[in-house]
């Protein structure tokens, strides 16, 4: 596991957009824009089964993810790791935490119908950030 430099934790921990790439089920890559998060090592976000995400990372763990400090666009962090968990367990929580971080809610105001939310938990294997 690659470690997170201490440096570099507020732009998970902040308000700062990620995007997650994932590998489409042809080999070709899909991103997408999330709230993301940091959990003791490991990378977090937030989603729900069903979508795009889910489905390629069932089946192919592998992520990369970039995240722009939003003050400063010249810094970021890359992260290149594999999914080790996903679970519904505290994901309702966990969105409601997250909206309250990102959008000052109370709850998570998008959610849908009959949605199952889970957190996913990646592991870090190559770390790189640049703060020039």
């Amino acid at each position: 596991m690659a470690a997170i430099p201490d440096e570099a934790k507020p732009l998970l921990e902040g308000k700062h957009f990620a995007h997650v790439a994932t590998i489409n089920s042809d080999g070709t890559p899909q991103v997408s824009a999330v709230w993301i998060g940091l959990d003791g090592d490991l990378v977090t976000f937030n989603t729900a089964e069903g979508r795009v995400k889910t489905k390629n990372l069932h089946a192919n763990p592998a992520v990369a993810i970039s995240v722009t400090n939003e003050g400063n666009p010249y810094e970021n962090l890359i992260i290149q790791g594999k999914v080790v968990e996903m679970t519904p367990d505290g994901a309702d929580d966990d969105i409601d935490a997250l909206a309250k971080r990102y959008l000052d809610a109370d709850s998570y105001p998008f959610r849908q119908p009959g949605e199952e939310r889970v957190i996913v938990k990646i592991e870090p294997e190559k770390v790189n950030h640049a703060n020039p």
